[in-house]
């Protein structure tokens, strides 16, 4: 196969997709993921058209003994979508979404962002639970668990996954659902991308919006305290339909919002109601009034633009390190740890946010997926955010602010979501993610479907 200019690159027979190697034009931008701190050079970048190249350049890769990387969205923070020397299988030509909207599902290509999905489900007025960044891939998203605005009314994203297209370590290609390989279709839903390489998801809709009462308040950093402990007490009988943000750094430099609060150190929190958009001002009426807040954004608003609100605060390119915890609760000393250390970053652009969980997450079976935390009320991830050209004034203190912050959470930690684990210093909390008894299981369908580990430049659950 030659490239467009002329240059000699590998074959793989059977695929009819794009490859690149080192010194093509476009090398270094496909190389690139979402996190810039991320700089891999991979020896092949295997740019797929549809399941069929996905299983040549598997079977390609095991031939020739060569590290594999899974592209999807190219989002995950650690940046395990692209590997050093070895090959980078990308999926990110295959975005197509597909709604069947009598049957009220959708079937999604695994190289498909939420934008696009959010795209063709709201054309029909229906939705799933997806990220709530709207250039977070699908696939990584979904193969973790999947967090969302939607989650406590319809679940995680693979609580409404139906069935999955896989090919697996020796190429082959399968279909995993409830009565297909339901042993793989289990670890799929929230084991990562262990066991195999998903190329198409196919989701449950439920109807939402197109219109929602969204967005959020925002408090002076000196109100943290007084705003989680009422936060703490607001959420904990919040209906089903509210789903809540919370969000400590500085204040984004939105056009909606005035230029003197720009990069102002305050808390906000931020809420999207997946119901009626006149019980949706209901529901956060006491939330908005509490206080003095700075700035009020909640209105009634497309669901599309509030799934895609933030994307421009957390661009591709940017520096971005994570450490992360499920919470025991939001007690008075955990308030307290977090608003001592959450405007202690030297980048303006570094954060923490809080998720909070509970609803119909909590209401599935703990061993009905993979995804273990069922019973966890709320969640952290800490980011550290520079810009690539501050990296000397930053990268070192941000990294360390993270890990201060975490290790001062420590009495309070108990599990971690596997999509906010960072790059090598969090490989020893994979177990972490789901406890033993999840983890056992989840290495016993790796043994099955993957017994060489050969997806494991990822969270990596070793067969056993």
């Amino acid at each position: 196969m030659q490239s467009s200019s002329g240059t000699h690159v590998m074959e793989i027979d059977g695929f009819r997709g794009q490859l690149i190697t080192v010194g093509q034009s476009d090398y270094d931008t496909v190389r690139a993921v979402w996190n810039g701190a991320v700089d891999r050079r991979p020896r092949l970048i295997a740019r797929c058209s549809g399941s069929a190249d996905v299983a040549a350049a598997v079977r390609f890769a095991r031939d020739h003994d060569l590290e594999i990387a899974v592209r999807g969205g190219g989002h995950n923070v650690a940046g395990t979508a692209v590997c050093d020397e070895g090959i980078v299988i990308d999926l990110s030509m295959m975005r197509a979404v597909s709604v069947d909207a009598t049957r009220r599902t959708a079937a999604v290509h695994g190289g498909a962002l939420w934008g696009d999905v959010d795209h063709e489900t709201q054309a029909h007025g229906l939705a799933t639970t997806g990220g709530i960044v709207g250039h977070t891939g699908v696939a990584g998203l979904t193969l973790g668990g999947g967090l969302g605005w939607l989650m406590r009314k319809h679940g995680l994203t693979v609580d409404n996954l139906l069935a999955a297209e896989v090919v697996t370590a020796e190429g082959s290609i399968i279909r995993a659902s409830a009565d297909e390989h339901p042993d793989l279709f289990w670890a799929l839903r929230g084991g990562g991308g262990n066991f195999g390489v998903v190329t198409s998801f196919r989701f449950a809709l439920h109807p939402v919006g197109p219109t929602v009462m969204a967005g959020p308040v925002f408090w002076a950093a000196d109100d943290t305290i007084d705003v989680l402990r009422f936060y703490r007490d607001f959420v904990a009988g919040a209906p089903d339909e509210l789903g809540t943000v919370v969000r400590l750094g500085t204040v984004p430099p939105f056009p909606a919002i005035p230029e003197d609060f720009h990069w102002r150190p305050a808390i906000a929190v931020a809420s999207c109601y997946a119901g009626d958009v006149e019980e949706g001002e209901r529901a956060v009426r006491d939330l908005r009034r509490f206080g003095t807040p700075l700035v009020d954004l909640v209105e009634p608003k497309p669901y599309v633009a509030h799934q895609g609100a933030i994307d421009e605060t957390v661009p591709h390119g940017w520096h971005y390190y994570w450490k992360a915890t499920n919470l025991t609760g939001l007690s008075d000393a955990v308030i307290s740890v977090v608003a001592d250390h959450a405007y202690t970053a030297s980048s303006p652009r570094s954060y923490a946010v809080m998720f909070h969980m509970g609803g119909a997450v909590s209401r599935i079976l703990h061993d009905a997926t993979a995804y273990a935390g069922r019973d966890v009320a709320h969640n952290i991830v800490i980011e550290g955010v520079w810009l690539p050209e501050e990296s000397g004034q930053h990268a070192t203190a941000e990294t360390a602010w993270a890990r201060g912050f975490l290790d001062a959470l420590e009495p309070h930690r108990e599990g971690v979501y596997v999509n906010f684990l960072d790059s090598d210093d969090d490989t020893s909390r994979v177990r972490e993610a789901y406890g033993d008894r999840i983890y056992r299981r989840l290495a016993g369908v790796k043994a099955k479907y993957d017994p060489d580990n050969a997806f494991h430049h990822n969270k990596n659950i070793p067969p056993g």
